[in-house]
């Protein structure tokens, strides 16, 4: 199994070395060379296994020799053993033929964690077995930091540094980076949005020099691993409810692109999917996208769904690789556009996007009332980011079809939303009750490259 980059200038490499890697030196994203399929009845051989040997056997065809299947397993086994719910992932009904995929019992609360927790096992293997050490960089709309930090909070081979835009995150959220007391992660609170970190993260990734100089990798959604986690559960979902026998749909609340990428490769892979629907917020740029054809970046305006307060969608850039045909140049072509501020998608690579994908948005205030209307009718407390993938599902729900939409988050993140809908402050598990009253550990920080370079620079290479 080899992995190329989005924008074809960058060589393959194995499973290993693209984890390890994370951006390609071209700047763009690697993607499996060819997509493995699982057949019918591979798919209905999954009925009744644990969440871990599902993991185990839809990726393993992705890892190929970089680890044995023996290693493979007992690190899937370690990453998922500290979960709240021995389902990891559990449906719930919320109508006739409408399901909610409870994706926060994690350490962190959060989807992310089911892919993090594997990529901190994976990581600490590789790096032990190779003898290396290398410094992770991420930025952060509010999950993906929280996540990395636990995940990767005292392990001997890596450094953790977290770009958050400084206000723009929950106190949950933020708490959750800041508190930790092991001295190999750093939360760093960036003046500007969660595109400026983002984009100078990139910045780092493409200065070579800096690269090698650090040992830097990344763990954001630009790292293939992540999204190959993420991928399991529309497997073990869509298992629970008939495939390969029956035809799900889902809906993502998504504004990185990250997590509805992971469910076209579930496709790609053979498991019937009918509709990937993304719903998004009032930065609704993928919408507007799919809807028109223009990706044009406008300004991020801050919501009560902070996750998804995103301009420029990462993993987009590699559903358009497929879209246009795997033309690394055209790709390439387009990324230089969208520095300038945005890029028309042709009509062959729109009519591609649109066999795959529907979108909606959700307002502020519908997204509270979806909250209040799920909590009054449905029993299900819901976080912002959920219930804008409740609200848009429900309107591209088609009756013969099960929907699935993927509660990204638990209440407890976003408690001051929650409340204001539903008069519910929705409390934080026992293993987290004391958050709040744990002191803070953070770096404010400028939109700055240099100053980021050599803060990093100075407190990994001492």
């Amino acid at each position: 199994m080899r992995y190329i980059s989005t924008r074809g200038q960058s060589p393959s490499l194995s499973f290993e070395e693209a984890m390890l890697s994370g951006l390609a030196r071209d700047g763009g994203l690697y993607v499996p060379e060819t997509v493995p399929t699982l057949s019918s009845d591979d798919i209905r051989a999954l009925h009744g296994l644990s969440y871990e040997e599902t993991a185990f056997r839809v990726m393993r065809p992705f890892v190929g020799d970089s680890f044995t299947d023996a290693t493979f397993g007992d690190l899937i086994a370690r990453a998922y053993a500290g979960f709240g719910h021995d389902a990891r992932a559990p449906l719930v009904q919320l109508a006739p033929g409408h399901f909610l995929l409870e994706l926060f019992h994690g350490p962190t609360l959060a989807f992310k964690d089911f892919a993090m927790q594997l990529i901190g096992q994976l990581f600490e293997e590789a790096l032990t077995r190779r003898g290396e050490r290398v410094c992770i960089v991420g930025a952060t709309s509010g999950d993906t930091g929280s996540a990395a930090i636990e995940a990767f909070r005292g392990l001997d081979a890596v450094d953790v540094f977290i770009l958050y835009p400084h206000g723009r995150v929950s106190e949950v959220q933020r708490r959750q980076m800041t508190t930790p007391t092991e001295t190999n992660v750093h939360a760093l609170a960036m003046d500007g949005h969660f595109d400026d970190c983002q984009a100078r993260l990139k910045d780092m990734f493409n200065d070579f020099a800096f690269r090698d100089e650090v040992r830097l990798a990344g763990v954001n959604s630009i790292n293939w691993a992540r999204v190959l986690a993420q991928v399991v559960y529309y497997f073990s979902s869509a298992v629970s409810l008939g495939a390969p026998d029956r035809t799900v749909s889902f809906t993502v609340p998504t504004g990185n692109f990250g997590d509805i990428f992971a469910g076209y490769i579930a496709k790609k892979m053979g498991l019937p999917i009918d509709r990937l629907v993304v719903a998004t917020n009032q930065n609704d740029i993928l919408h507007r996208c799919l809807t028109s054809g223009d990706y044009a970046t406008s300004e991020v305006h801050p919501s009560i769904s902070p996750s998804m307060d995103i301009q420029v969608s990462s993993n987009f850039e590699r559903v358009l690789f497929d879209a246009y045909d795997r033309d690394g140049k055209a790709v390439a072509q387009l990324m230089d556009e969208l520095k300038a501020g945005g890029f028309k998608v042709s009509q062959g690579a729109l009519q591609a996007l649109r066999e795959n994908f529907d979108s909606g948005r959700a307002s502020e205030g519908e997204t509270l009332a979806t909250i209040r209307t799920a909590q009054g009718t449905m029993g299900e407390l819901l976080c912002p980011h959920s219930a804008i993938g409740v609200k848009v599902a429900g309107e591209h729900r088609d009756p013969t079809v099960p929907m699935i939409t993927l509660a990204t988050a638990h209440p407890a993140k976003f408690p001051d939303a929650v409340e204001k809908a539903s008069g519910i402050r929705p409390p934080l598990p026992d293993r987290m009750a004391d958050l709040f009253d744990r002191p803070e550990r953070l770096t404010r920080v400028g939109n700055d490259l240099t100053a980021l370079e050599t803060l990093i620079r100075e407190r990994t290479l001492k």
